[in-house]
Protein backbone atom coordinates (compact mmCIF):
# COMPACT_ATOMS: atom_id res chain seq x y z
CA UNK A 1 0.00 0.00 0.00
CA UNK A 2 1.24 3.47 -1.01
CA UNK A 3 0.37 5.69 1.97
CA UNK A 4 1.99 9.14 0.05
CA UNK A 5 -0.03 12.39 0.05
CA UNK A 6 0.12 11.92 -3.97
CA UNK A 7 -1.48 8.18 -3.63
CA UNK A 8 -4.27 9.42 -1.57
CA UNK A 9 -5.35 12.62 -3.86
CA UNK A 10 -5.05 10.53 -6.51
CA UNK A 11 -8.40 8.77 -4.84
CA UNK A 12 -10.31 11.93 -6.22
CA UNK A 13 -8.81 11.29 -9.89
CA UNK A 14 -11.64 7.76 -9.33
CA UNK A 15 -14.97 9.45 -10.52
CA UNK A 16 -17.24 7.40 -8.31
CA UNK A 17 -14.72 8.42 -4.78
CA UNK A 18 -14.89 11.93 -6.51
CA UNK A 19 -18.71 12.64 -7.02
CA UNK A 20 -19.21 10.95 -3.48
CA UNK A 21 -16.78 13.28 -1.77
CA UNK A 22 -18.77 16.22 -3.49
CA UNK A 23 -21.85 15.04 -1.66
CA UNK A 24 -20.48 16.31 1.39
CA UNK A 25 -19.22 19.68 -0.68
CA UNK A 26 -23.30 19.90 -1.44
CA UNK A 27 -24.78 19.16 1.84
CA UNK A 28 -22.46 21.16 4.13
CA UNK A 29 -23.15 24.50 2.69
CA UNK A 30 -26.66 23.60 3.92
CA UNK A 31 -25.27 22.65 7.72
CA UNK A 32 -23.06 25.65 7.39
CA UNK A 33 -25.35 28.56 6.63
CA UNK A 34 -28.08 26.99 8.62
CA UNK A 35 -26.15 28.06 11.74
CA UNK A 36 -25.60 31.59 10.50
CA UNK A 37 -27.76 32.37 8.41
CA UNK A 38 -31.08 30.66 8.63
CA UNK A 39 -30.70 30.58 12.51
CA UNK A 40 -30.59 34.44 12.24
CA UNK A 41 -33.75 34.72 9.54
CA UNK A 42 -36.01 32.82 11.90
CA UNK A 43 -34.86 34.71 15.00
CA UNK A 44 -35.06 38.29 13.17
CA UNK A 45 -37.28 38.25 10.83
CA UNK A 46 -39.60 35.23 10.92
CA UNK A 47 -40.12 35.70 14.79
CA UNK A 48 -38.52 39.00 15.38
CA UNK A 49 -37.96 39.48 19.45
CA UNK A 50 -40.34 42.91 19.42
CA UNK A 51 -43.41 40.68 18.25
CA UNK A 52 -42.80 37.29 19.58
CA UNK A 53 -40.65 37.38 22.04
CA UNK A 54 -38.15 34.40 22.55
CA UNK A 55 -40.80 31.94 20.25
CA UNK A 56 -38.27 31.93 17.77
CA UNK A 57 -35.17 30.66 19.60
CA UNK A 58 -37.38 27.78 21.17
CA UNK A 59 -38.99 27.31 17.66
CA UNK A 60 -35.08 27.40 16.52
CA UNK A 61 -33.95 25.02 18.84
CA UNK A 62 -37.21 22.56 19.14
CA UNK A 63 -37.17 21.96 15.24
CA UNK A 64 -33.72 21.16 15.57
CA UNK A 65 -34.02 18.73 17.94
CA UNK A 66 -37.69 16.95 16.32
CA UNK A 67 -36.18 16.28 13.25
CA UNK A 68 -32.80 15.11 14.67
CA UNK A 69 -34.67 12.76 16.84
CA UNK A 70 -37.39 11.37 13.71
CA UNK A 71 -34.41 11.56 11.83
CA UNK A 72 -32.14 9.25 14.41
CA UNK A 73 -35.63 6.50 14.34
CA UNK A 74 -36.20 7.03 10.60
CA UNK A 75 -32.54 6.65 9.09
CA UNK A 76 -31.69 3.06 10.20
CA UNK A 77 -35.46 1.80 8.49
CA UNK A 78 -34.68 3.73 5.57
CA UNK A 79 -31.24 2.47 5.41
CA UNK A 80 -32.48 -1.15 5.60
CA UNK A 81 -34.89 -0.63 2.86
CA UNK A 82 -32.48 0.66 0.27
CA UNK A 83 -29.80 -2.24 1.50
CA UNK A 84 -33.10 -4.81 0.43
CA UNK A 85 -33.83 -2.69 -2.95
CA UNK A 86 -30.42 -2.02 -3.45
CA UNK A 87 -31.14 2.03 -4.45
CA UNK A 88 -29.43 3.81 -2.15
CA UNK A 89 -28.03 5.96 -5.33
CA UNK A 90 -32.20 6.92 -5.56
CA UNK A 91 -32.79 6.89 -1.83
CA UNK A 92 -29.69 9.79 -1.22
CA UNK A 93 -31.14 11.57 -4.82
CA UNK A 94 -34.93 12.27 -3.53
CA UNK A 95 -33.62 13.38 0.31
CA UNK A 96 -30.58 15.22 -1.35
CA UNK A 97 -33.05 16.75 -3.52
CA UNK A 98 -36.30 17.30 -1.57
CA UNK A 99 -34.04 18.61 0.89
CA UNK A 100 -32.76 20.92 -1.23
CA UNK A 101 -35.62 22.30 -2.43
CA UNK A 102 -37.15 23.01 0.75
CA UNK A 103 -33.90 25.14 1.37
CA UNK A 104 -34.56 27.08 -1.74
CA UNK A 105 -38.38 27.50 -0.56
CA UNK A 106 -37.56 28.99 2.92
CA UNK A 107 -35.37 32.19 1.25
CA UNK A 108 -38.65 32.61 -1.67
CA UNK A 109 -41.80 32.28 0.20
CA UNK A 110 -42.94 35.42 2.06
CA UNK A 111 -41.27 35.56 5.77
CA UNK A 112 -45.02 36.10 6.76
CA UNK A 113 -46.06 32.87 6.30
CA UNK A 114 -44.48 31.45 9.29
CA UNK A 115 -46.17 28.47 9.37
CA UNK A 116 -44.81 27.15 5.84
CA UNK A 117 -41.42 28.87 6.96
CA UNK A 118 -41.25 26.36 9.98
CA UNK A 119 -42.53 23.05 8.02
CA UNK A 120 -40.08 23.54 5.07
CA UNK A 121 -37.17 24.16 7.89
CA UNK A 122 -37.72 20.91 9.80
CA UNK A 123 -38.39 19.15 6.54
CA UNK A 124 -35.20 20.38 5.14
CA UNK A 125 -33.31 19.37 8.17
CA UNK A 126 -34.81 15.67 8.33
CA UNK A 127 -33.89 14.86 5.00
CA UNK A 128 -30.29 15.80 5.50
CA UNK A 129 -30.38 13.27 8.32
CA UNK A 130 -32.17 10.62 6.33
CA UNK A 131 -29.68 11.18 3.45
CA UNK A 132 -26.42 11.05 5.30
CA UNK A 133 -26.85 7.25 6.21
CA UNK A 134 -27.41 6.55 2.72
CA UNK A 135 -24.39 8.42 1.56
CA UNK A 136 -22.12 7.13 4.27
CA UNK A 137 -22.93 3.70 3.12
CA UNK A 138 -21.41 4.17 -0.58
CA UNK A 139 -18.09 4.34 0.97
CA UNK A 140 -17.03 0.54 1.70
CA UNK A 141 -18.24 0.10 -2.05
CA UNK A 142 -16.41 2.33 -3.76
CA UNK A 143 -12.56 2.44 -2.39
CA UNK A 144 -11.16 -0.96 -0.69
CA UNK A 145 -10.31 -1.12 2.75
CA UNK A 146 -6.93 0.22 3.28
CA UNK A 147 -8.19 3.61 1.47
CA UNK A 148 -11.38 3.99 3.42
CA UNK A 149 -10.05 6.53 6.01
CA UNK A 150 -8.05 8.34 3.24
CA UNK A 151 -11.63 8.94 1.30
CA UNK A 152 -13.68 9.24 4.29
CA UNK A 153 -10.78 12.13 5.23
CA UNK A 154 -11.44 13.71 1.51
CA UNK A 155 -15.10 13.92 2.25
CA UNK A 156 -14.93 15.55 5.31
CA UNK A 157 -12.56 17.96 4.07
CA UNK A 158 -14.26 19.12 0.99
CA UNK A 159 -16.83 19.46 2.68
CA UNK A 160 -15.19 22.15 5.12
CA UNK A 161 -14.10 24.12 1.75
CA UNK A 162 -17.72 23.91 0.07
CA UNK A 163 -19.16 25.61 3.75
CA UNK A 164 -17.07 27.81 3.88
CA UNK A 165 -16.74 29.31 0.22
CA UNK A 166 -20.31 29.04 0.21
CA UNK A 167 -20.89 31.36 3.75
CA UNK A 168 -18.18 33.88 2.19
CA UNK A 169 -20.42 34.09 -0.33
CA UNK A 170 -23.27 34.87 2.13
CA UNK A 171 -21.03 37.31 3.96
CA UNK A 172 -20.85 39.02 0.51
CA UNK A 173 -24.62 39.22 0.16
CA UNK A 174 -25.08 40.70 3.81
CA UNK A 175 -22.13 42.97 3.19
CA UNK A 176 -22.81 44.29 -0.64
CA UNK A 177 -26.32 43.05 -1.14
CA UNK A 178 -27.80 46.59 -1.88
CA UNK A 179 -25.79 46.69 -4.51
CA UNK A 180 -27.51 43.96 -6.75
CA UNK A 181 -30.85 45.19 -5.74
CA UNK A 182 -31.26 43.30 -2.04
CA UNK A 183 -32.26 46.86 -0.08
CA UNK A 184 -32.83 45.28 3.05
CA UNK A 185 -31.59 42.37 5.47
CA UNK A 186 -34.14 40.24 5.48
CA UNK A 187 -33.83 39.84 1.18
CA UNK A 188 -30.05 39.52 1.55
CA UNK A 189 -30.79 36.68 4.29
CA UNK A 190 -33.58 35.37 1.40
CA UNK A 191 -31.06 35.27 -1.30
CA UNK A 192 -28.62 33.54 1.38
CA UNK A 193 -30.97 31.11 1.63
CA UNK A 194 -31.56 30.23 -1.97
CA UNK A 195 -27.31 29.55 -2.27
CA UNK A 196 -27.86 27.46 0.37
CA UNK A 197 -30.49 24.94 -0.78
CA UNK A 198 -29.28 25.54 -4.57
CA UNK A 199 -25.87 24.90 -3.62
CA UNK A 200 -26.56 21.64 -1.91
CA UNK A 201 -28.94 20.45 -5.37
CA UNK A 202 -26.95 21.51 -7.83
CA UNK A 203 -23.55 19.48 -6.10
CA UNK A 204 -26.12 16.59 -5.52
CA UNK A 205 -26.05 15.57 -9.04
CA UNK A 206 -22.36 14.27 -9.43
CA UNK A 207 -23.33 11.22 -6.58
CA UNK A 208 -26.75 11.27 -8.30
CA UNK A 209 -25.11 10.46 -12.04
CA UNK A 210 -22.15 8.34 -11.21
CA UNK A 211 -23.08 6.10 -8.04
CA UNK A 212 -24.30 3.07 -8.71
CA UNK A 213 -24.99 0.41 -6.12
CA UNK A 214 -22.04 -2.78 -5.74
CA UNK A 215 -23.91 -5.16 -3.84
CA UNK A 216 -27.59 -4.80 -4.07
CA UNK A 217 -29.58 -6.95 -1.56
CA UNK A 218 -31.64 -9.84 -2.19
CA UNK A 219 -34.84 -8.23 -2.79
CA UNK A 220 -33.54 -6.09 -5.43
CA UNK A 221 -33.82 -8.79 -7.94
CA UNK A 222 -36.69 -11.27 -7.23
CA UNK A 223 -37.33 -14.68 -8.15
CA UNK A 224 -39.61 -15.03 -11.47
CA UNK A 225 -42.17 -16.68 -9.82
CA UNK A 226 -41.57 -14.43 -6.30
CA UNK A 227 -43.96 -11.22 -6.46
CA UNK A 228 -41.89 -8.47 -5.59
CA UNK A 229 -42.23 -7.29 -2.40
CA UNK A 230 -44.27 -4.20 -1.68
CA UNK A 231 -43.37 -0.79 -0.20
CA UNK A 232 -45.30 -1.60 3.00
CA UNK A 233 -43.81 -5.24 3.30
CA UNK A 234 -40.31 -3.87 2.74
CA UNK A 235 -41.07 -1.06 5.49
CA UNK A 236 -42.13 -3.63 8.06
CA UNK A 237 -39.28 -6.33 7.56
CA UNK A 238 -37.36 -3.16 7.38
CA UNK A 239 -37.89 -2.38 10.63
CA UNK A 240 -37.44 -5.75 12.29
CA UNK A 241 -34.85 -5.36 10.81
CA UNK A 242 -33.80 -2.59 12.85
CA UNK A 243 -34.80 -4.11 15.77
CA UNK A 244 -33.04 -7.77 14.64
CA UNK A 245 -29.65 -5.96 14.00
CA UNK A 246 -30.21 -4.19 17.41
CA UNK A 247 -30.30 -7.18 19.33
CA UNK A 248 -27.48 -8.94 17.13
CA UNK A 249 -25.45 -6.01 18.84
CA UNK A 250 -25.56 -8.53 22.00
CA UNK A 251 -23.33 -11.12 20.19
CA UNK A 252 -21.14 -8.13 17.67
CA UNK A 253 -19.24 -7.07 21.01
CA UNK A 254 -16.87 -4.67 19.59
CA UNK A 255 -19.08 -2.90 17.62
CA UNK A 256 -22.03 -2.40 20.06
CA UNK A 257 -19.01 -0.98 22.20
CA UNK A 258 -17.43 1.30 19.16
CA UNK A 259 -21.71 2.43 19.07
CA UNK A 260 -21.94 3.34 22.43
CA UNK A 261 -18.25 5.29 22.11
CA UNK A 262 -19.47 7.00 19.28
CA UNK A 263 -22.85 7.81 21.29
CA UNK A 264 -20.71 9.53 23.66
CA UNK A 265 -17.61 11.25 22.35
CA UNK A 266 -19.44 12.70 19.30
CA UNK A 267 -22.22 14.04 21.44
CA UNK A 268 -19.26 15.74 23.07
CA UNK A 269 -17.81 16.91 19.44
CA UNK A 270 -21.04 18.40 18.44
CA UNK A 271 -22.12 20.18 21.65
CA UNK A 272 -18.49 22.09 21.71
CA UNK A 273 -19.08 23.26 18.27
CA UNK A 274 -22.55 24.58 18.59
CA UNK A 275 -21.86 25.77 22.20
CA UNK A 276 -18.56 27.81 21.42
CA UNK A 277 -20.06 30.74 20.46
CA UNK A 278 -21.63 31.37 24.00
CA UNK A 279 -18.81 30.63 25.17
CA UNK A 280 -16.90 33.45 23.09
CA UNK A 281 -19.87 35.83 23.70
CA UNK A 282 -20.00 35.50 27.22
CA UNK A 283 -17.02 34.57 28.67
CA UNK A 284 -14.54 36.34 25.98
CA UNK A 285 -16.81 39.26 24.74
CA UNK A 286 -16.46 38.40 20.84
CA UNK A 287 -18.80 40.23 18.60
CA UNK A 288 -20.45 38.76 15.68
CA UNK A 289 -17.86 39.54 13.24
CA UNK A 290 -15.49 38.20 14.87
CA UNK A 291 -17.22 34.93 15.84
CA UNK A 292 -17.81 34.47 11.61
CA UNK A 293 -14.11 34.58 11.34
CA UNK A 294 -13.40 31.71 13.23
CA UNK A 295 -16.16 30.11 11.92
CA UNK A 296 -14.49 30.70 8.38
CA UNK A 297 -10.92 29.52 9.83
CA UNK A 298 -12.76 26.55 10.73
CA UNK A 299 -13.92 25.29 8.09
CA UNK A 300 -10.64 25.88 5.80
CA UNK A 301 -8.17 24.76 8.27
CA UNK A 302 -10.56 21.57 9.40
CA UNK A 303 -9.69 20.73 5.32
CA UNK A 304 -5.65 19.96 5.97
CA UNK A 305 -6.62 18.74 9.11
CA UNK A 306 -9.06 15.66 8.60
CA UNK A 307 -6.38 15.03 5.69
CA UNK A 308 -3.30 14.92 8.21
CA UNK A 309 -5.31 12.88 10.41
CA UNK A 310 -6.16 10.24 7.45
CA UNK A 311 -2.42 9.97 7.04
CA UNK A 312 -1.71 9.54 10.63
CA UNK A 313 -4.01 6.69 10.73
CA UNK A 314 -2.80 4.89 8.15
CA UNK A 315 0.41 4.93 9.93
CA UNK A 316 -0.91 4.66 13.82
CA UNK A 317 -4.31 2.77 13.48
CA UNK A 318 -7.27 3.55 13.38
CA UNK A 319 -8.37 3.31 16.98
CA UNK A 320 -5.28 4.29 18.19
CA UNK A 321 -5.68 7.76 15.79
CA UNK A 322 -9.40 8.06 16.73
CA UNK A 323 -8.21 7.70 21.15
CA UNK A 324 -5.64 10.75 20.00
CA UNK A 325 -8.10 12.67 19.42
CA UNK A 326 -10.69 11.84 21.92
CA UNK A 327 -7.85 12.91 24.42
CA UNK A 328 -7.07 16.36 22.13
CA UNK A 329 -10.74 16.94 23.02
CA UNK A 330 -10.61 16.43 25.86
CA UNK A 331 -7.26 18.88 26.89
CA UNK A 332 -9.09 21.22 25.04
CA UNK A 333 -12.20 21.58 27.62
CA UNK A 334 -9.43 21.65 30.17
CA UNK A 335 -7.19 24.71 28.81
CA UNK A 336 -10.97 26.27 28.15
CA UNK A 337 -11.56 27.05 32.02
CA UNK A 338 -8.22 29.00 31.77
CA UNK A 339 -7.86 31.21 28.23
CA UNK A 340 -8.47 34.95 29.09
CA UNK A 341 -8.03 36.54 25.48
CA UNK A 342 -9.69 36.71 22.24
CA UNK A 343 -6.31 35.62 20.43
CA UNK A 344 -6.32 32.24 22.89
CA UNK A 345 -9.37 31.42 21.58
CA UNK A 346 -8.45 31.77 18.53
CA UNK A 347 -5.32 29.56 19.03
CA UNK A 348 -7.67 26.94 20.69
CA UNK A 349 -10.14 27.01 17.83
CA UNK A 350 -7.81 25.85 15.34
CA UNK A 351 -6.94 22.80 17.50
CA UNK A 352 -10.41 22.50 17.16
CA UNK A 353 -10.72 22.99 13.26
CA UNK A 354 -7.65 20.30 12.96
CA UNK A 355 -9.38 17.32 14.73
CA UNK A 356 -12.75 18.15 13.97
CA UNK A 357 -13.04 16.52 10.61
CA UNK A 358 -10.17 13.86 11.47
CA UNK A 359 -12.07 12.90 14.46
CA UNK A 360 -15.37 12.20 12.23
CA UNK A 361 -13.40 10.88 9.36
CA UNK A 362 -11.36 8.33 11.22
CA UNK A 363 -15.02 7.37 13.36
CA UNK A 364 -16.66 6.88 9.73
CA UNK A 365 -14.08 4.83 8.24
CA UNK A 366 -13.48 2.46 11.50
CA UNK A 367 -17.52 2.03 11.55
CA UNK A 368 -17.02 1.28 7.37
CA UNK A 369 -14.59 -1.86 8.54
CA UNK A 370 -16.86 -3.31 10.72
CA UNK A 371 -20.09 -4.05 9.13
CA UNK A 372 -20.59 -7.11 7.25
CA UNK A 373 -21.04 -7.09 3.44
CA UNK A 374 -24.37 -5.73 1.51
CA UNK A 375 -25.69 -4.04 4.76
CA UNK A 376 -23.97 -0.65 4.67
CA UNK A 377 -26.76 1.34 4.06
CA UNK A 378 -28.69 -0.61 7.44
CA UNK A 379 -25.68 -0.34 9.64
CA UNK A 380 -24.63 3.20 9.08
CA UNK A 381 -27.95 3.97 9.53
CA UNK A 382 -27.61 2.64 12.75
CA UNK A 383 -24.42 4.27 13.25
CA UNK A 384 -26.54 7.84 12.50
CA UNK A 385 -28.58 6.74 15.16
CA UNK A 386 -26.20 6.24 17.79
CA UNK A 387 -24.71 9.71 16.64
CA UNK A 388 -27.94 11.23 17.45
CA UNK A 389 -29.55 8.91 19.82
CA UNK A 390 -28.60 10.96 22.79
CA UNK A 391 -27.91 14.59 20.79
CA UNK A 392 -29.88 16.81 23.84
CA UNK A 393 -27.55 15.41 26.21
CA UNK A 394 -24.85 17.76 25.97
CA UNK A 395 -26.61 20.76 25.17
CA UNK A 396 -28.80 19.94 27.94
CA UNK A 397 -26.05 19.47 30.12
CA UNK A 398 -24.05 22.76 28.97
CA UNK A 399 -27.66 24.67 29.77
CA UNK A 400 -27.80 23.01 33.00
CA UNK A 401 -24.58 24.06 34.08
CA UNK A 402 -24.57 27.54 32.41
CA UNK A 403 -28.56 27.72 34.45
CA UNK A 404 -26.71 26.48 37.72
CA UNK A 405 -23.54 28.57 37.85
CA UNK A 406 -23.57 31.64 35.42
CA UNK A 407 -21.06 30.49 34.04
CA UNK A 408 -20.61 28.98 30.57
CA UNK A 409 -17.00 28.59 31.15
CA UNK A 410 -17.62 25.78 33.71
CA UNK A 411 -20.52 24.53 31.09
CA UNK A 412 -17.76 23.97 28.67
CA UNK A 413 -16.15 21.82 30.70
CA UNK A 414 -18.72 19.71 32.02
CA UNK A 415 -18.84 18.45 29.18
CA UNK A 416 -15.71 16.57 30.02
CA UNK A 417 -17.11 13.50 31.21
CA UNK A 418 -18.76 12.57 27.48
CA UNK A 419 -15.08 11.94 25.81
CA UNK A 420 -13.36 10.10 29.34
CA UNK A 421 -16.88 7.92 28.97
CA UNK A 422 -16.46 7.23 24.99
CA UNK A 423 -12.39 7.00 25.37
CA UNK A 424 -13.16 4.07 27.89
CA UNK A 425 -15.45 2.55 25.89
CA UNK A 426 -13.50 2.82 22.65
CA UNK A 427 -11.15 1.15 24.53
CA UNK A 428 -12.51 -1.99 24.73
CA UNK A 429 -13.08 -2.28 20.80
CA UNK A 430 -10.98 -4.38 19.36
CA UNK A 431 -11.05 -3.62 15.81
CA UNK A 432 -11.22 -6.07 13.20
CA UNK A 433 -11.36 -5.70 9.27
CA UNK A 434 -14.93 -6.27 7.93
CA UNK A 435 -15.47 -8.56 10.74
CA UNK A 436 -18.13 -8.46 13.40
CA UNK A 437 -17.64 -11.12 16.84
CA UNK A 438 -19.50 -14.19 16.24
CA UNK A 439 -21.58 -16.10 18.38
CA UNK A 440 -18.92 -18.47 19.28
CA UNK A 441 -17.07 -15.74 20.72
CA UNK A 442 -19.19 -13.32 22.30
CA UNK A 443 -17.12 -11.57 25.06
CA UNK A 444 -14.21 -10.65 23.14
CA UNK A 445 -13.87 -7.31 23.49
CA UNK A 446 -10.22 -6.58 23.84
Amino acid sequence: MNDSPRHASHLLAQPKVLAWAMYDWANSAYTTLMITVLVAYIQRVVFPTDQWGTTGAVIWAWGISLSMLVGALLAPVVGAMADARGNKREWLGVTALTGSACGIAIGLVPATNYVLVVALFLAANLMLELSLGIYDGFLPEIVGEDDVAKASAWGYGLGYVGGGIALLIAMLFLAFGERIGLSTVASRLQASLVLMGAWWGIFTLPAIIVLRDSSPGSLSQPADDVPEASSLDLITKSARDVGSTIRDLKTNVPLAFFLLSFLFFNDGVQTVISQASTFALQELSFDEAGLMAVILMIQFLAFPGALAIAWIATKFGEKTTLMGCIAVWSLVLVVALRIQTQAEFWILAAVIAIVLGGTQAVSRAIMSRMIPEGENAKYFGLFHLSGKATSFLGPFLFGAIVAFTGSSRLAIFGLLPLFLIGGWLLLRVKLERKALETVQNPKRVC
